[in-house]
């Protein structure tokens, strides 16, 4: 296993998530895929080894704003990708 297959990015999984709750008929897995990168790009990253320690030390109230802040960038991201598409 290398060291990169050791840690995650916590706000990949809620991004995922917030593409799940806003998912339209129409979206392809290329727009997706190019949604989830801008909304990356404009989250600051959360990186941890265990998802039990990222639960365990993570307060509720701050949870609540990376979800919030996941679903704004994953409206703003689908905005852009569209305004941007060939």
């Amino acid at each position: 296993m290398s060291l990169r297959d050791a840690i995650d990015n916590f706000y990949e999984r809620l991004v995922q998530d917030a593409i799940n709750a806003t998912r339209e008929e129409e979206d392809t897995a290329d727009y997706l895929a190019d949604v989830m990168c801008v909304a990356l790009n404009r989250l600051p990253p959360r990186y941890y080894r265990h998802p039990i320690d990222m639960m365990f030390y993570l307060a509720d109230d701050e949870l609540k704003g990376m979800k919030e802040k996941s679903l704004d960038a994953v409206k703003t991201a689908r905005d852009f990708v569209r305004e941007h598409q060939r």
